[in-house]
């Protein structure tokens, strides 16, 4: 089962896709925002190009536990998402993902230049791999 995991940010989308056994993740691509309308649409696409069974949505929390601006956006998009594809779509904490995806890349000496417009799919890979990891242990 593949599993499509969506970085969701102001400017750029991270896109990541799992492998048919739903064990390793990997990045897939970088949507630039357009719309929530026409961002849904080409997120559609992809999940279907890629017969994609799940998608997550990373979603930002405050303190609380509650989501903030950026999770809020976040939510938005999926409900639009929700009208375009019949894909079940689940919303999962993203806490860090960026920071750990920058990280891990510095770690392996990626060059600024290289790192530049490909945060949000390695985003997205965090995301994802924490979802997998997350549901090995339940099995």
């Amino acid at each position: 089962m593949r599993i499509l995991a969506i970085d969701h940010g102001e400017k750029r989308i991270g896109l990541a896709i799992s492998d048919l056994t739903g064990t390793i993740a990997n990045p897939l691509n970088v949507i630039k925002h357009v719309s929530r309308m026409i961002d849904a649409a080409q997120v559609a696409e992809i999940a279907n190009q890629n017969d994609v069974a799940l998608i997550i949505i990373g979603q930002s929390l405050d303190e609380d536990g509650k989501p903030n601006m950026a999770g809020r956006r976040a939510g938005r998009f999926a409900d639009e998402l929700k009208n375009q594809t019949q894909i079940p779509i689940e919303m999962v904490d993203e806490s860090f993902s960026t920071q750990i995806a920058r990280a891990a890349r510095i770690e392996l000496g990626v060059s600024r230049k290289k790192r530049a417009g490909h945060q949000d799919e390695y985003a997205a890979v965090v995301i994802l791999q924490n979802y997998l990891e997350s549901k090995r242990g339940l099995d």
